[in-house]
């Protein structure tokens, strides 16, 4: 028997997801979590970020992200502690595009982490940027209209790393830092993602980055799967040596660190790169064949499926990254997700039970109201300046936001996620055959149904609660087996782990999908018109 751990830092918690294998048995162990906000106050996060004074600028400690994982680590030895005595291997996701700016004691810290204090106390001073701009920072436009003009346009950033320049990408923050802060750059010795600077925690040595998260920094050769030197240059002086090296998303690092066995009583279990949430939540829903769709309702929205041959939206709609799996996945992401449910819920006074009553209430197509839910800087379609505009809809009544809100986030996502599933650009419907739900908002049957009927697809609601941390435990299963000759096909891996729920099979309606056809137009015609006319509300 065989046991492999996979984490999920995401933006407002960390995640564990603990899994065993064996010849005749697939078995998730444990699955536990720990807010940022409620485990950690003294970093005074809100929904696991800090934000200024400009709406665009958000961040994050990554002093919390090490102490989160220190605390995880405790909580799972008492546990698990048999399962986490015989560990075998162990992989991790992580928000992408975030990135963490370390100095010269970086390396010197590690390697004298001693396990009589926490890891936090030990790398208190690694810090050339005490706060890492997450990927809902929205900062950063001027910076990529200069990395573009750079090197040779739009067009030409995107046949080269997967997506034209987004604010929230890490090779506009680290120009941003740069120009801003010369003097923290000049001190700055590596710059980490999110994913391997945890990596780098667990192995006490500089992780690689793997191909899968490396695809989002707008820094990456899709072709090559190395650092794009053209990028390299128009972002900030002399930075290659400031990266780590590029390698596939099944690398092994190294072993846990002494830190970690000494303290907690572990294995020198093999730790194998880390990788961002989407990659990893591909994994985690079992989708490594194509013509199925993932989306997951998080903090951000994100519509995710695998590519086998290459495709890139023209126009710069989502991004086009390496896949874990070795082929290519699509990804669209819109920021204004769970919180932006949550603003309306709040709003009107509501707790879940009666929102999801609301939806129940209200009928499909909502008489023709409709939302654009930009509370915050949107990324999809790319909205700078945050304004909810209504659309035949009375701001006081509440069953109808409700349904409103719902509605706009299904349909922006079925409109510009067309092109990941090859779809023409004017064809309303979606060629997907299977949506797998995931994440927090997932568990509400009567979303599902709405996404059901505006997609005109089934969906499936996989049992794993937190997926991107399941499709890390099952990377490190399958990164130890390459380690040792003995590799496994990705359709075997997934096997067993992201069979659906058969309680959570939500069909399509087709009066409601031929309601959706015609809304669908109908909202993208209104969001056109609010981005030309920038006439928010």
């Amino acid at each position: 028997m065989s046991y492999y751990l996979g984490f999920d830092a995401s933006t407002q918690s960390l995640t564990a997801t603990l899994i065993n294998v064996d010849a005749g048995n697939r078995e998730i162990l444990l699955e536990t979590s720990m807010a940022y906000d409620a485990e950690f106050p003294s970093y005074g996060t809100d929904h696991g970020v800090l934000r200024g004074a400009d709406p665009g600028v958000v961040a994050a400690p990554p002093l919390m992200w090490v102490d989160a994982l220190d605390r995880m680590m405790a909580r799972l030895v008492e546990l698990q502690p048999q399962a986490m005595s015989q560990l075998s291997a162990i992989s991790g996701s992580a928000q992408q595009h975030g990135s963490v700016y370390l100095n010269e004691r970086w390396q010197q810290a590690l390697d004298g982490a001693r396990s009589a204090a926490p890891l936090v106390t030990e790398l208190a001073d690694v810090f050339s940027r005490p706060l890492a701009p997450v990927w809902m920072d929205s900062s950063t436009s001027r910076e990529c209209a200069e990395i573009e003009s750079a090197v040779g346009g739009e067009a030409a950033l995107a046949r080269n790393t997967g997506s034209r320049a987004f604010e929230r990408f890490t090779g506009p923050q680290i120009r941003s830092f740069f120009k801003k802060n010369p003097e923290a750059y000049r001190r700055t010795a590596r710059i980490h993602l999110v994913s391997s600077f945890h990596a780098s925690l667990l192995a006490g040595e500089d992780a690689p980055i793997d191909v899968g998260d490396g695809s989002g920094m707008n820094l990456m050769d899709l072709d090559t799967r190395s650092w794009w030197p053209t990028a390299l240059d128009a972002t900030a002086p002399d930075l290659a040596r400031r990266l780590p090296v590029v390698r596939p998303s099944w690398t092994p690092v190294g072993t846990l660190a002494p830190y970690w066995r000494n303290r907690y009583g572990l294995p020198a279990a093999r730790v194998v790169v880390w990788s961002g949430d989407n990659p990893c939540s591909l994994i985690g829903t079992g989708l490594v064949r194509e013509g199925r769709l993932g989306i997951s309702l998080g903090t951000s929205d994100t519509v995710c499926g695998m590519m086998r041959t290459l495709r890139i939206h023209q126009a710069g709609i989502g991004y086009v990254s390496a896949s874990p799996a070795g082929d290519y996945m699509g990804t669209t992401v819109f920021k204004n997700g769970s919180l932006a449910r949550e603003r309306v819920r709040d709003q009107y006074g509501m707790n879940w039970a009666a929102f999801s009553e609301a939806l129940r209430s209200t009928p499909p197509g909502n008489h023709g109201a409709m939302m654009l839910p930009w509370f915050d800087p949107e990324i999809t379609p790319h909205v700078l300046t945050p304004g909810v505009r209504r659309v035949s809809l009375d701001p006081g009544d509440a069953r109808a936001n409700v349904r409103a809100i719902i509605e706009a986030q299904m349909m922006a996502m079925a409109n510009h996620t067309k092109w990941m599933v090859g779809a023409g650009s004017h064809d309303p419907a979606s060629t997907a055959s299977v949506i797998r739900a995931m994440g927090g908002a997932s568990g509400n049957r009567e979303v599902l149904q709405v996404m059901a009927d505006v997609f005109g697809a089934e969906v499936i609601r996989s049992r794993a609660g937190n997926a991107a941390a399941l499709g890390a435990a099952m990377r490190a299963w399958h990164g130890d087996r390459a380690a040792v000759n003995d590799p496994i096909a990705w359709d075997d891996v997934v096997e067993g782990f992201t069979d659906p729920d058969p309680g959570w099979r939500i069909e399509p309606r087709p009066k409601a999908v031929a309601v959706y056809a015609d809304l669908r137009r109908r909202y993208a015609d209104a969001e056109r018109t609010a981005l030309e006319s920038r006439d928010f509300t």
